[in-house]
């Protein structure tokens, strides 16, 4: 601790320098007038200038700046390692507008940049700066103590952190581009694609924590025996966590539910988005609504899937009618109807059939064939309410 201590002493003392502050102070106040200045209402050309990247007047001044003090002969090298840093945000900033909005979705692109380059970008900066007051390679020799029986220094904690993160954040694009290769050389299913890109950023992280574990040193018989320690504690209470964890990899394994699967959920067809460690994330178009279910629950009870040879679902509504009226009529209109539908598929046809007497009305009953499971509730709206306008057209008694 106290080696970190005079570690930031000395870059305070840097700081302190003359040669620094000349250097520094310019560049922070040109940095705050062009905030201040985009502030302001935006009128003819000072406003298109104004709509600039701030980059772009931050890279011009850091160079007026860094004239001026080679004229009075001062050190400009902190106010060059800012304009690198100026120039590669916005290199940054085009390679987001001009590549990944073109490569990528509006909702992936965001987090690719919000959470994988831009903070790259700050990691690099703050490395860069650190070494420029002091020395990155004294810093990252500090020990940290002893761990689990390996001794820790700053440096190998930090760099572990690092990868971890990106694991976390940018596992899902190599992940993607291996299942999407794999799909196109061995014509996988798309539920299929998805399970393996799930697999393969479990695996990958997997062996991404191994490694953090060897880098860091750690004592491979401490770190067992402790937890051989708190198995016992914690498995009474979070036994239903490693019980979801297991269920949803075997789940991966088994393909019985796989993400861009449509199945039955509490009455509602929902499409499975994401299969995680603990929960299935489904989307409820009825509401627009996700809904996070424990993956054990597949496993308690039964699963109506639409999606596991198919996409095709056959739906059905019932209804009766006056027994007045012709029931063949009655039969031919309904299936006439249905097939009308831009949504319902010709093969297999529609078709409607007689099913119940009554004393003063008929039932019958209407199946037809969709492509979408997700939309059955709508495409059976839009029937009822062409059955309702076609009967009245003809004058004949509204259905039951």
């Amino acid at each position: 601790m106290s080696t970190f201590l005079s570690e930031i002493q000395g870059w305070l003392a840097f700081l302190d320098r003359l040669p620094v502050l000349l250097q520094l102070l310019p560049v922070g106040l040109l940095l705050l007038g062009l905030i201040k200045l985009r502030r302001l209402p935006r009128q003819g050309r000072w406003g298109r200038l104004m709509d600039l990247p701030l980059a772009v007047p931050l890279l011009v001044g850091q160079a007026l700046i860094a004239l001026v003090l080679l004229a009075l002969q001062q050190r400009v090298g902190l106010v060059l390692l800012l304009g690198q840093f100026s120039l590669a945000w916005l290199l940054l900033r085009l390679a987001e507008r001009q590549g990944l909005a073109r490569w990528l979705p509006p909702e992936s692109m965001q987090l690719v940049s919000t959470r994988l380059l831009r903070p790259l970008f700050l990691l690099v900066v703050l490395l860069q700066g650190m070494d420029a007051l002091g020395s990155l390679q004294d810093l990252a020799a500090l020990p940290l103590g002893v761990w689990f029986g390996g001794g820790i220094r700053l440096g190998d904690l930090f760099s572990v952190l690092v990868v971890l993160y990106l694991l976390l954040v940018g596992l899902r694009l190599p992940a993607a581009g291996v299942s999407l290769l794999v799909q196109r050389g061995l014509g996988i299913s798309e539920g299929s694609r998805r399970a393996l890109d799930q697999i393969l950023q479990y695996v990958i992280f997997t062996l991404g924590v191994i490694w953090a574990m060897g880098r860091l040193g750690f004592n491979q018989t401490g770190v067992l025996a402790i937890a051989g320690g708190l198995s016992v504690g914690l498995g009474f209470g979070i036994k239903e966590v490693f019980s979801n964890i297991v269920s949803g990899l075997w789940l991966l394994i088994e393909g019985s539910v796989r993400p861009g699967e449509v199945l039955m959920h509490e009455g509602e067809a929902c499409e499975v988005r994401r299969l995680g460690p603990r929960a299935t994330t489904l989307w409820r178009g009825a509401d627009n609504a996700e809904v996070v279910v424990p993956n054990q629950s597949f496993f308690t009870t039964a699963t109506t899937t639409y999606t596991r040879s198919d996409r095709m679902r056959r739906c059905s509504l019932q209804l009766k009618m006056a027994q007045s009226w012709n029931p063949g009529q009655i039969v031919a209109l309904l299936e006439g109807l249905a097939a009308d539908h831009p949504a319902v598929l010709t093969e297999p046809a529609p078709k409607a059939r007689l099913v119940e007497f009554g004393s003063e009305r008929y039932g019958y009953k209407l199946s037809f064939s969709i492509a979408d499971p997700l939309t059955a509730g709508s495409v059976t709206a839009d029937l009822r309410l062409a059955i309702c306008r076609r009967f009245a057209d003809l004058g004949m008694d509204p259905p039951a």
